[in-house]
Parts: structure tokens; sequence; C-alpha cells
């Protein structure tokens, strides 16, 4: 059995697809843009969408019951390689309990004109 998560402190979907879905113990969320929920509008730069990519995470996983202490693993996907260690600078600052697994890989154009994207599972 399957449960849609969603929340309005997290931007909403801009296709068709859920914020989060957990089943039974697992959330997986969909890639988080660094989009303001309020603006709708991606943030300026990587550092700040960064910023803005790991908040909008946290609160998809709040709406599930869970916070990024529960993360298992991680996708971050970035337009620029080059970008990396201002992405992982501050992706690292959002994790008290140790870092979770994680891929990264250099994408060929992210939806909105976004530089960062970061997916999670996370286990409740």
């Amino acid at each position: 059995m399957k449960t849609i998560i969603s929340t309005p402190k997290g931007p909403g979907a801009i296709g068709p697809y859920s914020q989060a879905v957990a089943a039974g113990a697992a959330i997986y969320t969909s890639g988080q843009l660094g989009i303001d929920p309020a603006t709708g509008k991606l943030a300026e730069g990587v550092a700040a969408q960064t910023r803005q990519a790991m908040e909008n995470l946290s609160e998809v996983l709040k709406a599930a019951g869970a916070d990024l202490d529960n993360v298992v693993k991680t996708t971050v996907f970035v337009k620029d390689l080059a970008d990396f260690k201002t992405v992982n600078e501050i992706y690292g600052s959002y994790f008290s309990a140790g870092c979770p697994a994680r891929s990264c890989v250099q994408v060929a154009a992210l939806p909105m004109g976004g530089l960062v994207e970061i997916e999670a599972v996370a286990m409740k």
C-alpha cells in the first residue's frame, strides 16, 4: 500500500508526480529543486538553490513523519560538476546524524533551468 505525501510548505509539483510516496516504512521523495514555495521561483545561484532544495526536502519529509536523519540514500543532480564543492558543503551541513549514501551526477539540464536537484529515500 502506498501513501501520497504532499505539503504546501514544499513547492508544488510541476508535472504529473507526487512530492513523495510512502510505502511501508520507506519514503521516496521526488527531486527537490531550489524553488521557493512562496513564490514558485528558483533561488538565485547554486548555493541558494542547494539550501532551498534541502529545505524543501526537509519539509516534504516532515509531511511524511520523518526528517533528514531518517534519510538512507540521496541522489544529487547538478547542472555543472564544477559546483560540486559548493553543493557538497551545503548539503553536508544538513545532516547531523551522519550522512546517507549518495550519488551525484552532472546532467544536461534540470526543470525550470535549475542548477541542482536532490531526491531521497528515507526510512521511518
